[in-house]
């Protein structure tokens, strides 16, 4: 039996699509599915059981015996999120709770960090495992302080830990069923969801020295790659620890709105806007992962290209009547 929390999310989803495809029979969805067309991301395949997070505990109990790993991907990845008391319980006392049955229990346990604890990128972008370093960091939104503070009680709670555990720090991950994230969903997503032949792609100026408009860079990765690196974790039988999940290489929005444009058969056109100025003191410019630590671990696929992620986003999924995994 496989649990996946914030399975029925975007990345959760792709994950428990991929474990049903690779034969797993136990599936177990834990979310909030709500009053939305969430449930859709699930309807494809059969569920041993969908459960909602505060069930999650009682459940674990009930079948301790019988679960082999939790990937823990659910959390409220709002960037803009205001409530911190909420934030906390949601992202980071869930998180622990769920780390401590794992360890009880030997599970393995699998869990979303984020690229967001990283700040504004000025220490870098290394997945270090080293409590000193890593209490350097500085998140510039709640969202990613409450990853940090999670994986900073990680480190330093290692001798208690479940057999198998990874804390993935994500990157800017792209592709199919994150429709239900509206403002959250990827700039792919909203171009090609909104494209109309001829029409400018509106992007963000520049607020910064030695930005040019529409060159702020991220490590945009494809939905299918990020799935690829959990499945591969998930086989391991020792701790990874901490590790980035990007691609290892930076590009612009530019690049993005011009591949995504091109995917859709249009000609790029671009329009430059100014950035909205509550979110410009807390905005990345620059995020690129360090690699290193997983290559280290014995990972050695190759990662999608940009252009080749989008055009298989948009013209397999965006651009036809069904758009779900």
């Amino acid at each position: 039996m496989i649990v996946v929390t914030g399975g029925a999310g975007f990345i959760g989803s792709n994950l428990a699509a991929a474990l049903h495809a690779a034969g797993e029979r136990e599936l177990v969805v834990c979310d909030a599915l709500g009053s939305g067309t969430k449930w859709r991301n699930i309807a494809k395949y059969p569920l041993h059981d969908v459960i909602l997070p505060e069930a999650l505990a009682d459940f674990i109990q009930a079948h301790a015996g019988r679960i082999k790993a939790i990937y823990h991907l659910g959390a409220n990845s709002s960037t803009t999120a205001t409530d911190a008391d909420a934030i906390v319980q949601g992202n980071f006392r869930f998180s622990v709770a769920l780390w401590k049955a794992c360890a009880t229990h030997g599970i393995s346990f699998i869990y979303a960090s984020s690229a967001a604890t990283y700040g504004d990128g000025a220490l870098g972008f290394k997945d270090s495992n080293d409590e000193a370093e890593i209490s350097k960091l500085r998140p510039l939104n709640l969202y990613g302080w409450s990853k940090w503070l999670f994986d900073c009680w990680v480190l330093a709670n290692r001798a208690a830990a479940p057999p198998v555990w990874a804390g993935l720090r994500f990157f800017n991950v792209y592709g199919p069923n994150e429709y239900h994230k509206g403002q959250m969903a990827s700039l792919v997503s909203k171009i090609a969801s909104g494209h109309v032949a001829g029409a400018s792609v509106k992007l963000f100026k520049s607020h910064k020295q030695g930005f040019a408009d529409g060159e702020q860079r991220r490590d945009f990765i494809w939905v299918d790659d990020v799935v690829a690196v959990m499945l591969w974790l998930g086989d391991r039988t020792k701790p990874a620890g901490i590790v980035n999940v990007g691609t290892g290489l930076a590009r612009s929005f530019a690049d993005l709105a011009r591949a995504t444009i091109a995917a859709c058969g249009d000609t790029p056109r671009i329009e430059f806007v100014d950035m909205p100025e509550n979110i410009r003191d807390a905005y990345q410019y620059h995020t690129c992962a360090d690699m290193n630590r997983l290559r280290a671990l014995g990972y050695n696929r190759d990662f999608t290209s940009l252009e080749t992620g989008i055009t298989q986003y948009v013209q397999g999924f965006l651009l036809v009547d069904d758009k779900y995994r």
